[in-house]
């Protein structure tokens, strides 16, 4: 079947998959023209970004820069057809096309308009990405200043789904992590070694360093400041959702190996002014009771909880290292202040956890070390996408394919005030 170029915009997917054959692509005629029915006016419209991006995802770079420069050619040699159908070039010397019509413009411009690439990683680290820089809209087209590691850039607002539900389901899975966390609290009270036969274990910290009797309510005061800082990013961040999403996910996953941990292994009580003695509750209700005392209080010495043996590994630093990760992942790199300050809070809270004798050094090591790591992968997959082309990473991290499904690569930091009132904040922040 020959191809007509002077009639690009009538081909049918049959003529597409034979142009497809005669420029060298014929390993991609099942992708583009079976799988995803590609005509004519699809293909005028195709653009790099979409062959790289999902659901096309080519990833042999040479294959990509050769038909990306086969589709820049046939745009190029098509441009009256390009109007017919809405679409026009960037500008004479451009590569690229133009969305007129719906007012996106995209090109590949080399520029003002051209594919930047940046590094982005999780907690204010970069990974490698490709964004795409624009530099007009059309008319109807909201626009966003995205904060990325201190750059700005313009972005397409209302790109990420919020996914309401999915957030709340990640909220009801914390709150059963957390309730079964405090269940599982209350048994390993009851199995506490004895202080007599069992003497707290050397420890080259806590033998150096004097116990500080009000170190332990420092501890958890940094972690309320940082608390507090989050809520307050939470507030004016666009994707609030997601990142809800996102904390209670990767908190509910580490408290729930924390179950594990100090249930299987019970070491003895770190500091001789601990009080605590093995526990026996005379039935299981009373043990229900018990950890929603403990639930309720969310395992706070300031709302009066007081728990023995759930030592492997520190809750309170984790809480406390993952908060810092959140504030400093959220916030543009630029923030210098807000970041020294959560970095601040995070290590004078891990200080003041080993200084009160509460923990051993190896529990706070453990908690931080797993918090960061695992905060680190999670990001690492979401702002890849790597896990779509990988089977394992579906069976072995199905909760984060279902949650992340739908999150096209790192999430901007994008900020806006909630509320019509008052007028200044909305014409401060957005």
């Amino acid at each position: 079947m020959a191809t007509s170029q002077d009639s690009v915009s009538a081909w049918s997917c049959q003529q597409v998959a034979h142009w497809l054959q005669e420029e060298g692509f014929g390993d991609y005629v099942e992708l583009l023209c079976t799988q995803h029915r590609l005509d004519g006016p699809s293909l005028l419209a195709l653009t790099e970004a979409d062959l790289r991006g999902p659901p096309l995802g080519l990833t042999v770079l040479g294959d990509i820069k050769r038909l990306t420069l086969a589709l820049q050619r046939l745009q190029k040699q098509n441009q009256a057809q390009l109007e017919d159908l809405g679409l026009r070039p960037a500008d004479s010397s451009a590569a690229g096309l133009s969305l007129g019509a719906v007012g996106v413009e995209w090109s590949f411009d080399r520029a003002d308009r051209r594919f930047n690439s940046i590094d982005h990683l999780g907690n204010g680290t970069e990974l490698r990405l490709r964004n795409c820089d624009r530099s007009g809209y059309g008319s109807g087209v909201a626009l966003c200043h995205i904060h990325s590691n201190g750059r700005c850039r313009q972005h397409l607002s209302g790109r990420l789904d919020p996914e309401f539900w999915k957030t709340i389901i990640s909220v009801i899975y914390v709150f059963l992590v957390f309730g079964f966390t405090s269940f599982v609290m209350v048994i390993v009270h009851e199995r506490v070694p004895d202080m007599r036969t069992y003497p707290p274990l050397p420890d080259i910290f806590l033998d150096s360093v004097p116990r500080i009797p009000w170190a332990f309510a420092m501890a958890e005061a940094c972690g309320l400041i940082l608390c507090y800082m989050f809520l307050l990013i939470l507030l004016l961040h666009k994707h609030r959702s997601i990142l809800f999403r996102r904390l209670c996910s990767l908190m509910g996953t580490v408290f729930l190996l924390r179950c594990c941990t100090m249930f299987v292994t019970s070491l003895s009580v770190p500091g001789q002014h601990l009080k605590c003695a093995s526990k026996t509750y005379g039935d299981t209700w009373e043990k229900i009771q018990r950890a929603l005392a403990i639930w309720s209080g969310f395992g706070m010495t300031l709302t009066g909880v007081q728990t023995c043996g759930d030592y492997m590994f520190s809750g309170h630093t984790v809480v406390i290292t993952l908060l810092n990760f959140f504030v400093t992942e959220y916030t543009p790199r630029t923030w210098n202040m807000i970041h020294t300050i959560s970095w601040v809070l995070n290590l004078f809270g891990i200080f003041f956890i080993l200084a009160a004798h509460e923990h051993y050094s190896i529990d706070v090591f453990i908690a931080f070390y797993i918090t960061t790591r695992l905060f680190l992968y999670y990001h690492t997959l979401a702002n890849t996408r790597a896990y779509q082309h990988s089977r394992r990473a579906r069976i072995w991290f199905p909760m984060f394919s279902f949650f992340e499904c739908n999150v096209n690569g790192p999430v901007p930091n994008q900020y806006h005030w909630p509320f019509s009132k008052p007028a200044f904040m909305k014409a401060l922040i957005g």
